[in-house]
């Protein structure tokens, strides 16, 4: 059975647009690799850290929703660490009141979108 993760992770501000889209890709392929689903994805943007990490006041901000074995969360967290891009993250497993309110924000967000 699949469980629900959402995992958050702040790329170093340094890197070009194709770069942090590089290091997206590079992250999303590991969740599918191990038989993983993404439900939903959110770039933030560039944003102001609530203090300095590695002397950088700045990152960009990423969002995964995905549904995936437990064991490959080990695998992702390995790639988050091992990547010199990443200078945060943080994976956490959904239960249902959080499934329930993760899905309302996303609806939110589209019907803001849409207007």
């Amino acid at each position: 059975m699949l469980n629900h993760y959402e995992a958050v992770f702040i790329l170093t501000p340094v890197l070009s647009d194709v770069q942090m889209k590089e290091a997206v890709e590079k992250f999303r392929s590991v969740i599918t690799e191990n038989g993983g689903e993404m439900v939903s994805e959110e770039n933030w943007g560039l944003r102001k850290l609530a203090y300095p990490i590695q002397k950088k006041s700045t990152g960009f901000y990423n969002l995964f929703d995905f549904k995936v074995q437990p064991d490959a969360i080990a695998k992702l967290e390995i790639a988050f660490r091992r990547d010199e891009r990443v200078i945060r993250f943080l994976t956490f497993k959904m239960d249902k009141h959080f499934e329930a309110y993760s899905e309302k924000r996303r609806r939110t967000i589209k019907e803001k979108k849409e207007k």
